[in-house]
């Protein structure tokens, strides 16, 4: 059995749904079965599309010093 991307276990929520994207205001979604839906609504015709995923941040690397690059 193949393993999904982020796991096996994604909760559905319209945030994540191949048939909804997000508003202009960013708050609720816009469906393509139920119409305007908050980001966290599930419904049976919940279809995960893995692009949608927002990546965290990377976190920033800290400075080197020059001398620490001396043999």
């Amino acid at each position: 059995m193949r393993r999904k991307l982020y796991g096996n276990n994604i909760q559905p929520c319209c945030e994540y749904c191949a048939q909804a994207r997000r508003a202009a205001d960013g708050r609720v979604m816009l469906c393509s079965r139920r119409g305007i839906v908050p980001m966290y609504h599930k419904c049976r015709k919940f279809r995960y599309d893995p692009l949608k995923r927002i990546p965290f941040r990377q976190p920033a690397l800290h400075k080197h010093q020059p001398e620490e690059f001396i043999l």
